[in-house]
């Protein structure tokens, strides 16, 4: 049973920084690529970042860019997440994904659908 699951969730102050872990298991389970989503209430979920394995391609939200930083652990079939110069609007439940399927362009990543594999979600709180 192939799984995902993040960590590293938490309360911070506005200016901090914090790190996501999302480690992926199981089996038969060979990643491909792997993001991280965020949904804050009353929202729909949006796309943060994305890494393809070995660390191939980027890709990145516009209102994350320069802060967060993705990056992968081909060995441990984890991937994190850096997130610096927290603001509140950042407050939201991340949830990493992950797909075993390798796609031709970039733009596929951007998209929930992408991903078989889902966690749980971790919170992210940042206070002003």
């Amino acid at each position: 049973q192939a799984q995902v699951v993040e960590t590293g969730g938490g309360l911070v102050q506005a200016g901090d920084s914090l790190r996501l872990s999302c480690a992926a298991s199981g089996r038969t389970f060979t990643t491909a690529a792997m993001g991280w989503f965020r949904q804050a209430p009353g929202k729909e979920r949006e796309f943060v970042a994305a890494i393809t394995w070995r660390g191939r391609n980027t890709y990145y939200a516009d209102s994350v860019k320069g802060r967060f930083a993705i990056s992968e652990d081909s060995d441990k079939n984890t991937m994190y997440l850096q997130m610096n110069s927290l603001s509140p609007e950042d407050t939201a439940v991340y949830y990493c994904a992950a797909t075993t399927l390798h796609y031709p362009v970039g733009n596929y990543y951007y998209a929930p659908r992408t991903y078989a594999y889902w966690g749980q979600g971790t919170q992210v709180t940042v206070s002003s």
